[in-house]
């Protein structure tokens, strides 16, 4: 199986904030912008592997600024990391100002997709070949953060968690 990059990953979404989608503060629902990253992960996770793909958990989620109605949002996601049938992906939302077309990152967010085959199996993923510097961290901190995951739902003893264990030596 031939190793890929993160960037053939890349989904971006893009979308306005409509009155509808917001909360009692005329911000975007949390639970709308949860779904749509769900779906740009599972793109993502797609696009790599070229298989039936899951959301097994949605790892870490932050929400750093509030999107208000009207804002124009994009959702970047892309895979960091992926196991033996298992793949890190990462969502980044970005928001931009109204009035500068900036782009400021509202929200991060970490899911684990799951590639499986007809049947529902799992099944083999390829390898990822990061190239940029984020990309390279963001490889580097999934094997801390899976081994973190798997000794949290007790699937994993501490002692055998290495990477966990090298922070603290």
């Amino acid at each position: 199986m031939t190793s890929k990059t993160p960037q053939k990953s890349l989904t971006i979404l893009t979308d306005i904030v409509l009155p509808g989608e917001t909360n009692p503060l005329n911000n975007l629902f949390g639970g709308d912008i949860l779904a749509r990253m769900d779906r740009a992960s599972s793109i993502a996770a797609r696009r790599h592997c070229s298989e039936i793909v899951v959301t097994a958990s949605v790892n870490h989620v932050a929400f750093n600024k509030a999107i208000p109605v009207g804002s124009v949002y994009t959702i970047e996601a892309k895979v960091s990391r992926s196991f033996s049938s298992s793949m890190e992906i990462i969502a980044d939302v970005w928001v931009e100002d109204r009035k500068t077309n900036d782009r400021i990152k509202a929200i991060e967010g970490i899911y684990t997709f799951v590639a499986v085959d007809a049947n529902g199996k799992p099944t083999r993923v390829p390898e990822i070949t990061p190239k940029t510097e984020l990309e390279k961290q963001r490889f580097n901190s999934a094997l801390r953060r899976k081994q973190l995951s798997l000794v949290l739902s007790g699937k994993m003893k501490a002692v055998d968690a290495t990477e966990l264990k090298a922070l603290f030596e």
